[in-house]
């Protein structure tokens, strides 16, 4: 699992042998069941994953009724980045949709890479900016597209998960319920043909 993990980061900056050892003694192996949460809303993210192999979800409880807004996979970290750092109240809630296998390191261990490494605070800048990016347009999609729209951004973002996200996930995410997507989809196929 730290094979990819570093293979990652290497790309962020060239990791010298004490960085990595570092990282490799950082990073602590965790599974995930189908159905387990990472984090529940209320709480404080303690830790943010690394996802080696699997698929979580990140939804919050709108008028009682789960909104997805966000499916993460392989190679991708998770967690509540405000709620890490500020050590505040989570109020996402992010749980497994397929077994998962992740590496979880926590706020020390984090603050000791960026403390004593000469590449840590880089790696950390450029994983932060990549999850702001996701979050800007995550706020975009939600303000500025319609349903059908939010479903053809969905099938561009998360192509290869199609198969893998069940239908109802979808429509959480789509933001209808599972008969509209069937509508959706429909109509989406017929314009595809």
């Amino acid at each position: 699992m730290h094979v990819e993990l570093l293979r990652i980061l290497d790309n962020f900056a060239n990791l010298d042998e004490n960085e990595t050892e570092l990282i490799k003694s950082s990073f602590k192996p965790q599974t995930l069941l189908k159905g387990e949460f990472f984090l529940k809303d209320g709480t404080v993210c303690r830790n943010i994953g690394f996802l080696h192999k699997g698929l979580v979800r990140y939804f919050v409880l709108k008028d009682g009724e789960e909104s997805t807004f966000e499916f993460t996979s392989e190679g991708e970290f998770i967690g509540d980045y405000q709620s890490f750092r500020n050590a505040s109240l989570s109020v996402q809630n992010i749980q497994a949709i397929e077994d998962c296998k992740m590496l979880i390191i926590d706020y020390p261990s984090i603050q000791k890479i960026y403390n004593t490494t000469k590449n840590g605070n880089l790696i950390g800048r450029q994983i932060i900016s990549h999850r702001f990016e996701i979050m800007v347009n995550q706020i975009l999609e939600v303000y500025m597209q319609n349903h059908e729209d939010r479903y053809k951004s969905f099938i561009d973002k998360y192509y290869g998960l199609t198969q893998r996200i069940p239908q109802y996930l979808i429509a959480s995410y789509v933001g209808v319920k599972p008969e509209s997507l069937s509508r959706i989809r429909r109509r989406f196929a017929k314009n595809i043909s």
